[in-house]
This record gives structure tokens, C-alpha cells and sequence, in this order.
């Protein structure tokens, strides 16, 4: 019998080549995810040309920037009450003083008015003198009925006296003795009624008096009201300037409120802003600003706001908080700073050409070795020229990519080389 063939093992069968073929494929399947995969998503940039900028805490205040037209003071002429203009005396674009007339209404109205009211207290001047003179008429009257009781009274007192007398000694009948007892008494009484009527009297008439007297003082304040009126159908120069416009023409009807022109004045200015509207809610009278002339930096405030929004703008009037510069003239401009709230502590950080890829909803954020920049999502708030306002996703001291993010795509990692 045959000695049995001794079969060799193959060194390398096909299974465990299938086995060491696919870890080979899977090792070089994730070398590959991970040198393209992370090539997509990363990309490497020259820290020489970014601004990284560091998040502070620190005082924070709204500013927006605005553009100011310094413009002359000026004073608009008004017309007081209304009116037919009836004489003009200085045409637009004249030098005036304070007080200069410029121009003249008419109002037959108020004429007449003043006419009435002349006449009513004329009348009621005369009623007053009447009443002055009857009452002191009557004041004399009555001095004369107590006169009369006075010496009926002196008389029957020096009777009843003698009376007394007699009937102690029984001259005179009992009768006789009450009979001029009891007329005495009268007198007596009659004296101090007749006093306390007379007074009552004299008190009413003298209240009459004080009354017209009242009524008269009040007519002659009205009247001098009028004659204020007449005299505010002269519109003169409030200021002293230039008259720069003058809407009048005679026999022109104008209305009491309306605006019959313009005057500019010789000294000092103000500055004239048109603001976005969507801050018409926020800019309030007494709001502050600052802007750069000369070298220095000039504080002014909004001193008056016009509501109206012309083309998606509104106006202020602002004027310098100290002393008009020296060497300002009318007709420049100027950038503004104008604050919108008060100042409060904030997270900061530095405004830059990043937010305009962004908008403010994510930036690249400096890793703990300052090479690497990760995109993270941050959410900004308010604003002003030097920083954002930052409400979510930044600490204080972190570091942040701030210039533009327009050559970096979608990149998810920078790598600062």
C-alpha cells in the first residue's frame, strides 16, 4: 500500500487576500475622506493679511453717522393775525435791523372791533362817573337826614332831663314824664338804626362802584389786547439779518399762523442733518453729537426735528452745545457722529468688512495656539462706527477674524500660515 501525498498549505488563500485587500481599501478610502475631505473644508490663508480683532467688555453707546450742512440761524416772519397785505417795505434778499417794519396787513374786522369796543367804554366810563356822582349825592343825603335825627334826639334828650327833674318833685304828671321817656327812647333807637342803614346803604353803592370800576379795567385791558392786534398787522424784523424770502404781494389774503418769510442772521450757526426714517422713533430732542473741524472735535445737539419724511429721510436742526468755532462758514458739510441711547456696559467687538458676508450671524473665531480660525455662529446687536454690540457667541478675550470673508467661500477652518 502506497504511502499517502503530503498536500501543502497555500500560503496566501484567497479569502485572507480578500481580507487583507479590503482593510487596505477601507485604510486608503480614509486617508483619502481625510486629506480631500479636510482640504474641502479648510483653507489655508496669510495671517499678514487678515485683522484679527480681541472681544472686550467695555462701555458701550449708539452712534450712527450722518451727514450735517451748516446753514445760518434763522427766523421765520409770521403773521400773527390775518390779513389783507396792504403795504410792502422791504423786497427779499434787503439788509434789516431789529424792529424794521417789512410789511403790512389789513384786517377791517378788527378795525371795527376796536371801534365797538372804544365805544362800549367810553359808555361805561360815563356810567362809572354817574354812579360816582350819585353816590356821593347820596352820601350827602344821607349826612343830612342824620343830622336832622341827631337834633330831634338832642332836643327830647334835654326835655326827658328836664322832665326827671321835675317829677321827683311831683311838678309834672306821671304821664307826661313816660310820654317823654318813651319818645327820648325812640330817638335813641331811631339814631342807631338810621346809622346802620346809611351804612349798609353806603357799603352796597360803594361795592357798585368797585364793580364798574372792575368792568373798566377789564375793558381797557381788552382794548389794549386789540390794540396789540392792530399793531401785530405790522410784521417787523424779529432779529436783525438778511430778509432771504418774502412771500407777499398787496391785496394777497394770508391767513393768522402762516409763514410770510425768512430771516437769516449775522451771527452764529446751526448744522442741518437728514437722518435715515428708520431712526425717526430715536433721535429725540437733546440727543448730543460730535464731528472733527479744524483738528478738533465739536459737541452739538438736536435742538429741533422736522417729522416730515421726504425720500425715506427726515431733518434735525442742531446747534453747538459751546461756542461756534471760529472759521465755520455756512454752506460746509460734515460727517457726524449723533448718538441714539446712553452708554451701558457691553461685550465688544471691533466693526470690520467681515459682517457684510456674514450679516452679523457667524465669524471665524482664533483657536487657543492663535493658528487656527473656526467658523462659529454669534449673533450681533447693536452698533456704532467703532464696534458691534455683541449679544450671543463671543466671550471677552477671545480673538476674531474682522476683515472681509469674501476670498475664504464656505470654508468651515482657516488655517493661518
Amino acid at each position: 500500500m502506497g504511502m499517502d501525498r503530503q498536500i501543502k498549505k497555500k500560503k496566501w488563500p484567497p479569502k485572507k487576500i480578500a481580507m487583507f485587500a479590503g482593510s487596505g481599501l477601507f485604510i486608503i478610502f480614509v486617508i483619502y475622506i481625510f486629506v480631500f475631505g479636510m482640504s474641502k473644508s479648510s483653507l489655508n490663508v496669510k495671517a499678514e493679511r487678515l485683522t484679527v480683532s480681541e472681544v472686550s467688555r467695555g462701555p458701550f453707546q449708539e452712534f450712527i453717522p450722518v451727514m450735517g450742512n451748516v446753514l445760518p440761524y434763522y427766523h421765520y416772519l409770521t403773521a400773527v393775525e390775518g390779513g389783507t397785505v396792504e403795504e410792502i417795505y422791504l423786497e427779499a434778499g434787503a439788509s434789516v435791523e431789529k424792529g424794521d417794519p417789512i410789511l403790512k396787513l389789513a384786517n377791517t374786522t378788527l378795525l371795527i372791533n376796536l371801534m365797538w369796543r372804544e365805544s362800549e367804554l367810553f359808555q361805561q366810563i360815563n356810567n362809572l362817573r354817574n354812579t360816582r356822582l350819585d353816590m356821593e349825592r347820596y352820601r350827602l343825603n344821607l349826612n343830612q337826614q342824620l343830622a336832622l335825627v341827631e337834633n330831634n334826639l338832642q332836643q327830647q334828650k334835654r326835655v326827658f332831663v328836664r322832665y326827671q327833674e321835675l317829677i321827683k318833685d311831683d311838678l309834672i304828671a306821671q304821664h307826661e314824664y313816660e310820654l317823654a321817656k318813651d319818645q327820648y327812647e325812640y330817638l335813641v333807637r331811631n339814631k342807631e338804626l338810621t346809622i346802620e342803614s346809611q351804612t349798609k346803604d353806603i357799603e352796597f353803592r360803594e361795592r357798585q362802584v368797585d364793580a364798574l370800576e372792575g368792568q373798566v379795567t377789564r375793558m381797557q385791558n381788552n382794548l389794549e389786547i386789540i390794540r396789540s392786534r392792530l399793531e401785530n398787522l405790522t410784521i417787523r424784523a424779529p432779529v436783525s439779518g438778511y430778509l432771504t424770502s418774502l412771500d407777499a404781494e398787496i391785496g394777497q389774503s394770508k391767513q393768522a399762523g402762516v409763514d410770510l418769510g425768512q430771516i437769516d442772521t449775522l451771527e452764529g450757526y446751526r448744522i442741518m442733518a437728514g437722518i435715515d426714517e428708520h431712526y425717526l422713533a430715536r433721535v429725540e430732542i437733546g440727543r448730543k453729537g460730535t464731528f472733527e473741524f479744524a483738528g478738533n472735535n465739536y459737541d452739538i445737539s438736536v435742538t429741533k426735528k422736522y417729522p416730515t419724511v421726504v425720500e425715506g429721510r427726515f431733518r434735525v436742526d442742531m446747534e453747538f452745545v459751546d461756542e461756534t468755532p471760529d472759521g465755520i462758514t455756512a454752506g460746509q458739510t460734515y460727517h457726524i457722529r449723533l448718538e441714539l441711547g446712553d452708554i451701558s456696559e457691553a461685550i465688544l467687538l471691533a466693526r470690520g468688512g467681515f459682517s457684510q458676508t456674514t450679516g452679523g450671524n457667524w465669524a471665524y473665531v482664533l483657536d487657543s495656539s492663535g493658528d487656527v480660525a473656526l467658523k462659529r455662529r454669534i449673533r450681533l446687536g447693536r452698533q456704532n462706527p467703532d464696534f458691534f454690540e455683541v449679544l450671543e457667541g463671543l466671550d471677552p478675550g477671545e480673538k476674531v477674524i474682522t476683515s472681509s470673508y469674501e476670498s475664504f467661500g464656505n470654508m468651515d477652518r482657516l488655517v493661518l500660515k
